[in-house]
């Protein structure tokens, strides 16, 4: 079985004896950790008697690992629901920054001339895709590897996209195989992207784990340094393994040829390529003679030759895999009438025909082909989940979900499971009764509802109902599906006004009252009704609550306060929740008023609690569902329930107690979720702050109803020209589960949803943005044969007040082999996985650990691969599966955004932000979050409709005379090189040069009738469109003092605050693999 892989090799292609801490020479092995699934107790793979070979191509792919007792907590089974999703480092574990005692064994090999290494530079070719022969495997990509030795990390990670590929390499000795041009190009150049280090490397920490934000580490020379030489034999460096991590696989070595032997094809091992034994087995480079140290502090500082930089471009890109899939599949047919199939990725655009699952809009994976057994997935370490976004927006030209209405009988169910009428329901003796899918109950069909079989088994009316021909579809509930037996009320949208002293003078109060004007224009309405069935209320607050009476027959809007805000109630029934169209003149008038009644207030202090109580309240009082609108700018300190201090401490950063800042204050908050959702009360807070408000503890209720936080920092009405994005298009007290085959479990819950249970997603309203990330596991043995099959059910209240059902369904292969099931993943539904799972832990675990977990768990599933699926090579490949060779740029990125990064300068309201707001992504926000879109505007076609194709998010990407523009969703840039051409300036701004560009330029592009400034306006235009979120646009200038808010989201550089380049954190993802493979 051979196959050949995309290679990118980094400086430093044969391994270092000593690296890390650690002696050359032989010895006893290196003490390697247990790793334990993704969200489960380590579990260690167990290595294979000895003289065991890999099984031939046609056997299952690989061999699960048996079971072993957690080192944290033996009593946890591996694949249940876990109540904490990382596991704690183990206390025996060597203090973080020590490096541990084992013995490494050498592995280098003979360095190439410099001549050699220059001739090999000038030939690279990374974009050939080499033959694959015997039983097919995935595609594969590699990268030659650093040479790396840290302890290993935990299996159970996320995967990437394709990018190209080139025959595998080797380490070159005197005999080598065919290979790809850049095989082992920088013996000893310098680290891959300037960095050689003993952790994940993160922005420049000195310690002995993952070096993260802000410290500097001893070891190789950062980007574009010199050295005396490639660190050689025997040699140690500061690096030690990372906490947790000192406790040997079980098992004892194999003795004979290594594990990557296999039966059948596959190329020869070349002279000078000495079998290793271990578990994981492979070719390894012999041994290096005669190089000594070049690091500081180390004997024998040669010269090495020249240095040769690795060029970026060698390694995978996110555009290139981005424009390859547009390339492919880009304006094609999506038809979903075969089991698993893998979608184009969301960037993709393409159109969905629906033919029996639901679309990829509505649901995606992490793969589309699930391991058949519980050890398979143990083994695979590849986390099993599905984002679901039950109200996702579907383009024009697909059909909207057609709506079956069964009439007073209700949805037809299984009578043992409660699923849902669906396409997977097989139908028997004569189509009198029919078997579920879910569980194999067979149940008789309504007499209603009868229909004969054609020739294949087959309703004649297949096609003439949804239910049993698509894959999305809904119901018409009955009475049955009603809080109380009664039809709900249409629901109600109720705006609730910070007016204390900061916002009136500030101007914002007058702001939001004129916005109100236009959004109450747009309140959503059934298809073909002429009027919005919504009714509305006004409130404001500081101290007290101001209830307004704007019933329809008043000349004049009457206010009532409520003061005593500890026992909250809303004074008037009749005219404070109203219909706009009639009571449009007073609810006017009242917006004209407002900012003028409070013109002369000096009250500073508001309070926050009763404000969402007294909506509560309302929608009590008109038995309906609904939503609060609520403005506000400061922490509220009056006294109330509430009240909240300032709990921003900079120094539990970085400490075990940082997990306080994101933990809400228990008890008030809490009991208003569970009362918010118990009535179908949603919650999206308008955010205007100036300075620390805790916003974890006030987003709380938002992050449990279903609603948005929308933080506006330092907001000022005369330079700030945000649009206060209102979700108006929202269902109501929606309440979603998730229906599995037999040995198929959900087991946990991502989003901004409340869980009373552990099977009902409650939410009080969700909109078209909001997702569920949903975790299975396996409770027995799935078939091949039948394969999986999911259901999601929602039942909600449409804004007309009528109940629903929302149906969408999905059928996925299974399968014994890896290979398939590696192939069959998608990269952006495993990092949306992996985000929302890490910001959970961080709610329990310290940060830093969770950062570990994240690369540990990288490293290991990429070796899991490697081992399983790849075919033998060099140690000094990377070999990454097909699907995905992007993963590792964001994962990296995903560990440097604010909530995973340990920096004093981050505010702690931001971390916060972003976390809630990642937590109901789906997987198009999630991914443009962790790798925003770059795009060169400089030399953009004005006569073309299309935006120019992005670039990779790097400085390097950046030029003195370009124009570009960075998005990632929650903000908006245009950077303007220093050297940008006059003409193009006075295009765009209408100003003779960059230097003449006057502070009010800063915000906003000025309308000129000229080709260039109206295709940038369109462009601009068209992106804020299509985002969930208001973004401001900054215009910032290279070099400017605001570059530095651009650079952060340059996401393939180092961090700001701490973190690697991508070209590093490869290199290290890429050792950590070898230590596990060895």
């Amino acid at each position: 079985m051979s196959q050949q892989g995309y290679v990118a090799a980094p400086p430093y292609s044969q391994a270092q004896p000593g690296i890390g801490g650690y002696q050359g020479g032989f010895g006893a092995p290196p003490a390697q950790p247990l790793y334990g699934h993704y969200g489960g107790p380590p579990q260690g793979f167990n290595a294979p008697p000895a003289g065991v070979m890999k099984s031939p191509p046609t056997s299952p792919a690989g061999m699960p690992p048996s079971p072993v007792s957690s080192q944290y907590n033996p009593s946890v089974q591996q694949n249940g629901a876990h109540p904490q999703r990382y596991a704690s480092p183990s206390a025996a574990s060597p203090p973080y920054g020590q490096p541990s005692h084992s013995v490494y064994n050498n592995m280098a090999s003979p360095a190439p001339p410099t001549q050699q290494l220059a001739n090999q530079m000038s030939a690279m070719n990374l974009g050939s895709y080499g033959a694959m022969q015997s039983q097919p495997l995935p595609p594969t990509s590699s990268v030659a590897q650093q040479h790396f030795q840290t302890p290993a990390p935990a299996m159970g990670q996320p995967q990437m996209h394709p990018a190209p590929q080139a025959p595998h390499m080797a380490s070159q000795n005197q005999m080598s195989p065919p290979q790809s041009p850049l095989t082992n190009m920088l013996a000893s150049g310098q680290p891959m992207g300037g960095q050689s280090m003993a952790g994940p490397p993160m922005g420049g920490q000195s310690m002995a784990g993952p070096p993260m934000g802000g410290q500097s580490m001893a070891g190789p020379p950062m980007g574009g340094q010199s050295m005396a030489g490639p660190p050689m034999g025997g040699q140690s460096m500061t690096g030690p393994p990372m906490a947790g991590m000192n406790m040997p696989f079980p098992g004892p070595p194999p003795s004979g040829q290594g594990a990557f032997q296999q039966h059948g094809t596959g190329p020869a091992a070349p002279s000078g390529y000495p079998q290793q034994s271990g578990q994981f087995g492979g070719l390894m480079s012999g041994p290096q003679p005669g190089m000594s140290g070049g690091f500081p502090g180390t004997s024998g500082g040669l010269a090495g030759p020249p240095q040769k930089k690795l060029d970026p471009d060698s390694i995978p890109s996110t555009t290139q895999v981005i424009e390859d899939d547009k390339a492919r599949l880009g304006g094609h047919v999506f038809s979903t009438n075969m089991r698993g199939q893998v979608p184009p990725l969301v960037t993709t655009d393409f159109t969905v025909q629906d033919q029996g699952n639901a679309s990829p809009r509505f649901i995606r994976c992490t793969t589309y082909s699930l391991p058949c057994t519980a050890e398979l997935a143990k083994q695979c370490q590849v986390p099993l989940a599905s984002v679901i976004k039950p109200f996702a927006k579907l383009p024009k030209n697909e059909t909207p979900l057609y709506v079956v209405n069964h009439g007073e009988t209700g949805p037809i169910r299984c009578n043992r499971c409660k699923a849902y009428m669906c396409p997977y329901m097989q139908f028997i003796d004569g189509g009198r009764r029919y078997q579920c899918s879910f569980c194999n109950c067979v149940s008789e069909v309504p007499v209603f509802y009868f229909q004969h079989l054609d020739h294949m088994g087959r309703r004649v009316d297949f096609y003439e109902r949804p239910e049993l021909s698509q894959g999305s579809y809904e119901f018409v509930a009955t009475l049955d599906y009603c809080k109380n037996n009664k039809p709900p009320n249409p629901p109600a949208y109720i705006f609730m006004i910070d007016v204390s002293y900061t916002n009136i003078k500030s101007g914002l109060v007058k702001l939001v009252c004129d916005e109100l004007k236009s959004l109450l224009e747009k309140l959503p309405r059934e298809d073909g009704a002429e009027a919005s069935a919504i009714k509305v209320g006004f409130v404001t607050y500081n101290k007290v609550l101001h209830f307004y009476n704007v019933k329809s027959a008043l000349a004049q809007p009457q206010m009532m306060v409520v003061s005593d805000i500890a026992e909250m109630f809303v004074p008037l029934l009749d005219g404070f929740l109203v219909n706009y169209q009639d009571s449009r003149a007073v609810i006017y008038n009242l917006l004209d008023q407002i900012p003028d009644m409070f013109a002369d207030t000096n009250e500073s202090e508001t309070v926050f609690a009763p404000v969402i109580q007294a909506g509560v309240e309302a929608f009590k009082a008109a038995e309906c569902s609904g939503k609060l609108f609520i403005f506000h700018s400061s922490m509220p300190t009056a006294e109330a329930p509430g009240k909240l201090k300032n709990r921003d401490d900079k120094k539990l950063v970085n400490t075990d107690k940082e997990k306080t800042l994101f933990q809400p204050q228990k008890g008030v908050y809490e009991q208003l979720s569970k009362d918010c959702v118990a009535q179908g009360c949603c919650v999206d807070l308008f955010l205007f702050p100036s300075q620390y408000l805790d916003l974890a503890s006030m987003a709380d209720v938002p992050s449990h109803t279903g609603g948005s936080v929308y933080k506006y920092n330092n907001f000022q009405v005369k330079t700030n020209l945000y649009v206060l994005l209102l979700k108006l298009a929202t269902r109501f007290f929606a309440q979603c589960r998730v229906c599995d085959p037999p040995g198929f479990r959900a087991t946990d819950f991502f989003g901004a949803i409340y869980m009373n249970n552990t099977t009902d997603v409650e939410m009080a309203a969700v909109d078209c943005d909001k997702a569920v990330t949903v975790e299975f596991k396996h409770d027995d043995t799935l078939s091949e044969e039948s394969g999986a099959f999911m259901q999601c059910a929602l039942l909600y209240t449409t804004i007309s007040g009528q109940r629903r059902l929302r149906i969408h369904n999905l059928s996925l292969n299974c399968t014994s082999q890896l290979s398939e099931l590696y192939k069959c993943c998608e990269t952006d539904s495993l990092i949306n996985f992996f985000a929302k799972s890490a910001y959970r832990a961080i709610l329990n675990q310290p940060v830093k650990n969770v950062r570990d977990i994240l690369v540990n768990q990288t490293a290991h599933m990429l070796a899991c691969y490697r081992k399983n699926c790849a075919s033998p090579s060099a140690a000094s490949q990377l070999i990454l599966p097909d699907s995905m060779k992007v993963f590792p740029v964001y994962m990296n990125s995903l560990m440097k955004t604010a909530p995973l990064v340990g920096s004093t300068e981050l505010s702690t309201d931001d971390r916060a932000h972003q976390r809630l707001s990642v937590m109901a992504m789906g997987v198009e926000d999630s991914q443009l979050q962790l790798y925003p879109r770059l795009i060169p505007l400089h030399n953009v076609d004005v006569s073309r409709e299309a935006v120019p194709d992005p670039v990779r998010c790097s400085e390097e990407r950046l030029s003195d005379s370009g124009l570009f523009l960075l998005e990632n969703g929650h903000s908006i840039f245009l950077w303007l090189g220093q050297a940008s051409p006059p003409d193009l300036i006075q295009s765009l701004f209408n100003a003779p040069s960059l230097a003449h560009l006057q502070q009010e330029h800063m915000f906003t592009l000025p309308e000129l009738d000229n080709p260039l400034s109206k295709k940038v306006r369109t462009i601009i235009s068209e992106l804020l469109e299509k985002r969930p979120n208001s973004m401001k646009l900054q215009i910032v200038r290279q070099r400017d003092k605001l570059e530095m808010l651009f650079r952060q989201f340059l996401v393939e550089d180092k961090g700001l605050h701490g973190g690697a380049s991508y070209m590093d954190f490869l290199c290290y993802v890429h050792r950590e693999i070898r230590q596990l493979l060895t």
